[in-house]
């Protein structure tokens, strides 16, 4: 199955014999808070989920969006209706990133029928409510995987043995400016892979061989293992999905940029070369 789902597909599919619990994952860096855009329209029977507080633990040693409490995000999925065997679509207002990292976060703790909306709300033709939906509880029980998902040893070590890919943009990664953590540059041996490169301009995804080009060219070839990060585990998820719609499976180092430059006795490598 594809991860990822046309406006058009989820139009007919809303009204088809199995509808998909739909989520609103509607965020931006720094702010202001998706609530208030969801109350004002949302596509029909959709649930907000905030990813600051409900996608993301509270902020501290492991990067600026650790990976939730899984029995708090269990809750929170349940309370969406989310059940194991019921499809889930998962979309934000156009950038792609907060509803990648739902979509992660679900694969990741065993959830196997979930996907993206490619666009976004913007991609959306049909109407949208403002009616808050109370559904029945689902009963989705997370169980998180033991691939997938990489610490900031893993990511250090992966780095030299496979590919790791930086999704930030690409002065961050050079280290030119860091607006947000406490030092700019990258990962020694990581590659720069800025996110906004697997979209077009409508933050449609590529078509996937454009995408399988983009990573080979990048060193992503049969059996070398992948993973991605970015500043705090947000970003490199949507990259995490362009890699699986081209047919790469990779890891996300969660932590990210955020965690790892928190520690002044890792080292950090500045310029466009990767070492």
């Amino acid at each position: 199955m594809k991860p990822i789902i046309t406006a058009s597909e989820l139009l007919s599919e809303s009204v088809g014999p199995r509808p998909p619990v739909l989520l609103d994952v509607r965020w931006q860096l720094g702010g202001p808070p998706g609530l208030p855009e969801y109350e004002a329209g949302h596509i029909p029977g959709a649930v907000y989920v905030d990813l600051d507080t409900e996608l993301a633990g509270p902020p501290g040693a492991g990067g600026r969006h650790p990976l939730p409490d899984v029995t708090a995000f269990g809750a929170t999925m349940r309370r969406a209706g989310v059940s194991a065997d019921t499809p889930v679509v998962v979309y934000d207002g156009g950038l792609g990133w907060g509803a990648a990292r739902a979509w992660w976060l679900l694969r990741w703790t065993g959830h196997t029928d979930v996907r993206v909306l490619d666009g976004g709300l913007a991609a959306w033709t049909g109407e949208l409510s403002k009616e808050i939906p109370r559904p029945e509880p689902g009963d989705f029980t997370p169980v998180p995987g033991s691939h997938g998902l990489l610490d900031a040893d893993g990511a250090a070590a992966l780095a030299r043995t496979g590919l790791l890919l930086d999704a930030r943009a690409a002065e961050r990664y050079r280290g030119d400016v860091e607006p947000i953590d406490r030092v700019g540059g990258h990962i020694p041996g990581a590659v720069s892979a800025p996110t906004t490169e697997n979209v077009d301009e409508a933050g449609r995804f590529l078509p996937a061989e454009a995408l399988a080009a983009r990573f080979s060219a990048l060193g992503a070839a049969d059996g070398t293992d992948v993973a991605v990060y970015c500043g705090s585990g947000v970003s490199g998820a949507h990259e995490v999905l362009a890699l699986e719609i081209a047919g790469v499976p990779a890891a996300l180092y969660a932590g990210s940029w955020s965690e790892w430059s928190a520690d002044p006795t890792r080292p950090v490598a500045k310029g466009p070369d990767p070492r």
